[in-house]
């Protein structure tokens, strides 16, 4: 029982999250299968023990589903059999009537925080329209100008670690490939269509008379809100991209032109590759921005192959820097949100956030930081809009189990708890503690202890881990290394003078 979590999440995670499930058409559809393991997937467990409840535990369902699992062809079957009666067994539910996953966002109301992110995920009226029937409350539309890119081929590359896929992901995409007057017609039909989601319209002019007729061409079509995109790194050409968010000046004038030409919100996305965002997004509100963006994806580059010296993507040969993104970028961008909601000069400016959001508990952490509404593109890249369902379900179970009414209620809530380094309490330690009976004995803590830390464990095989008080330093980096969570932390005390 120690490790079942533990297993139940590895199980989950060899999932291949199939177009067409085999294994729910195995058992004739009578038991969601996907939906249950990607609920696990997505840290939705109280949501995957719902669905199971709703539709039963069928022993010979589940037995065919098994037999026909897609992941058989590469290994084995993923083992449904250990995950539903692991899941039949919790019995765990909460009540989510009540709870209210609207939030206004620049004084717009929105049904719930998440759109998706100006990119590849929303860049035509079918796309959208299909994200919006699924339950996604926005989109900010593919990056509209007054030109179309000519696009590389291929654009990805994604970055993996332990056969993880998508940790990071890099791409050379820039704006629309669509012209001016299609995209046009994209908003136009989607608002018309669909009156109630948000449209934000993310544009890219050159000088400041593009800036303002692409404003106000958004506005007259239906937007809801401009974005203005001061902030794509792979962008060809000056005074266009990231070369706009690192200059002030820019940033302030451009935001000032699109000001000028409509009457809806402006949002400035500002661009990480930059050491103080802070400034430029406080010249972005000096031009006029109602909000802020961020953050765009990280200028990198990603898998150099040592047989060729190539990286990746290869394109006839040849790559370039590009934009970074995916999971391994959403501590960078908290980092960036925190800074902007501790600077007194832009504090109280609504930031859309984005940068790793995957599931409901990375979203959780953006709106902890400040962000009242959330943009997603990676993770829907990877796994498809469906993700929609557990982000919006596990929010509202998290809520609901913690008797918060409205998602409106936990934004910023976690800010206070982040100090400067000079206030962080520096006259106690925290020593690990170690549980024996969920202790396997692989001695990974030891390793990273004498290796990376102060050596301040002995190990035996017989007897596992002992702390050497004496040596430890509080770091707990044996604590981040132990792979069944035998090691927690324990009391904290006075340092000894």
């Amino acid at each position: 029982m120690a490790y079942e979590n533990i297993k139940i999440r590895e199980e989950a995670g060899r999932c291949l999250l199939c177009h067409e499930p085999a294994c729910t058409k195995a058992c004739d559809g009578k038991v969601a299968v996907d939906e249950i393991v990607r609920s696990l997937r997505f840290e939705n467990e109280i949501g995957a023990y719902r669905k199971l409840k709703a539709s039963g535990y069928d022993k010979d369902g589940i037995q065919k589903a098994m037999a026909a699992c897609t992941r058989g062809k590469i290994d084995r079957p993923v083992d449904l059999k250990m995950i539903f009666e692991s899941l039949e067994s919790r019995q765990e539910d909460v009540k989510t009537d009540g709870v209210d996953l609207s939030i206004d966002f620049c004084g717009i109301p929105c049904e719930n925080p998440f759109f998706l992110s100006s990119s590849v995920v929303g860049s035509n009226y079918e796309m959208v329209a299909k994200a919006f029937d699924m339950g996604w409350a926005g989109v900010a539309f593919k990056t509209i100008g007054f030109f179309k890119p000519d696009e590389v081929s291929p654009r990805f590359a994604a970055l993996t670690k332990e056969q993880t896929p998508f940790v990071g992901f890099k791409n050379l995409e820039q704006i629309s490939d669509h012209s001016l007057e299609e995209n046009l017609s994209y908003l136009r039909q989607l608002k018309r269509d669909y009156p109630t989601k948000i449209i934000v319209a993310s544009i890219m002019g050159r000088n400041e008379e593009e800036w303002a007729k692409l404003a106000s061409r958004m506005e007259e079509v239906g937007a809801d809100i401009i974005e203005c995109n001061f902030s794509c790194p792979q962008m060809v050409g000056d005074g266009v991209g990231s070369d706009v968010g690192t200059n002030e000046e820019l940033v302030r004038k451009y935001t000032a032109a699109v000001k000028s030409a409509c009457s809806i919100p402006v949002l400035a996305k500002m661009t990480p590759n930059i050491t103080c965002m802070e400034d430029a997004a406080y010249a972005a509100v000096q031009g006029g921005a109602d909000g802020i963006a961020a953050i765009n994806t990280i200028k990198s580059i990603m898998n150099v192959h040592l047989e060729s010296g190539m990286s990746e993507p290869v394109v006839s040969g040849k790559t370039s820097v590009g934009g970074y993104s995916g999971k391994a970028v959403k501590p960078i961008a908290l980092r960036f949100i925190y800074e902007m909601k501790r600077d007194e000069r832009i504090k109280k400016i609504p930031i859309s956030g984005m940068g790793g959001i995957e599931s409901w508990r990375d979203a959780m952490e953006f709106l902890a930081l400040g962000c009242e509404n959330l943009q997603i593109t990676t993770s829907v890249m990877q796994y498809g809009y469906r993700i929609i369902e557990d982000l919006k379900e596990g929010l509202s179970l998290y809520l609901a189990k913690n008797r918060i009414k409205r998602v409106q209620d936990i934004v910023g809530c976690g800010l206070s708890s982040i100090v400067p380094t000079e206030e962080l309490d520096r006259k106690t330690i925290e020593y690990p503690k170690f549980d024996r009976d969920t202790c396997i004995g692989c001695g990974r803590c030891y390793i990273s202890c004498y290796d990376g830390g102060h050596q301040a464990l002995e190990f035996e095989a017989s007897k596992g881990p002992r702390l050497l008080p004496h040596k430890c330093v509080g770091c707990q980096l044996c604590k981040l290394v132990c792979p069944v969570g035998a090691i927690t932390s324990g009391t904290r005390v006075k340092k000894k003078e």
